[in-house]
């Protein structure tokens, strides 16, 4: 029992994440993926956010992680490829953009080549909400420290929608939203204890992905 207290100290410090997921599909697999493959690409068309590189990257990782035979082209090797119509200002925004690009020979031809089943446009971001508390630090001859107690709330918001290149058609759509908490206690030295709100929500995402990409295998 005399461990009781410090254990629910820890657990508490450590933050809590809670996640919802949603998912709506139009055009659901019977057959997976096969031998083709996917790209996933952040939306960065918003002027105040941009979604975040790294996110993408772990989707991606998720997803080949779960399922080996899926083939994820990285994003920024698709973009290069198909510089520049896969560029933030130039990329489609809708199905209808893509009819038109796969219009033009050397964009088509190159869709062809890379034997591309799926894209997956991803848009959000995580932010920053909350911040409570203080946090003093000082130097004196006899040494320095930190002393005080931090907390901040986190948020993740993602919807995934995807497109089906053999169809040229928009087959479904996923989001994904998660919260949480985190603590920085110091005494002495500021210890973070990070909720790990994106990691969930990449999780979250990645998986529903997955099961998508993995139907009928």
């Amino acid at each position: 029992m005399r461990f009781a207290l410090p254990l629910i100290t820890i657990l508490f410090l450590c933050g809590c994440v809670t996640a919802n997921v949603d998912e709506m599909t139009f055009d659901a697999p019977t057959a997976g993926i096969g031998d083709g493959a996917v790209v996933i690409l952040g939306r960065r068309h918003a002027p105040d956010y941009d979604t975040e590189p790294d996110f993408i990257d772990c989707i991606g990782d998720h997803i080949t992680r779960g399922n080996s035979s899926i083939t994820v082209i990285p994003e920024r090797k698709f973009v290069d490829s198909l510089y520049p119509w896969f560029e933030p200002r130039t990329a489609p925004l809708g199905i209808e953009g893509l009819d038109r690009l796969m219009t033009i020979e050397p964009v088509a031809n190159k869709i062809v080549d890379l034997n591309l089943n799926y894209m997956v446009w991803v848009d959000g971001r995580t932010q920053d909400t909350n911040s409570a508390g203080t946090m003093t630090c000082g130097i004196s001859p006899a040494g320095g420290g930190c002393f005080g107690f931090g907390t901040w709330g986190t948020e993740s918001d993602y919807e995934a929608t995807i497109w089906n290149f053999i169809n040229n058609a928009e087959v479904g759509r996923m989001s994904a939203s998660t919260s949480g908490q985190s603590y920085m206690p110091a005494v002495v030295v500021p210890i973070p204890l990070i909720a790990p709100v994106q990691d969930t929500a990449c999780q979250s995402l990645g998986q529903q992905l997955l099961e998508y990409l993995s139907a009928g295998q």
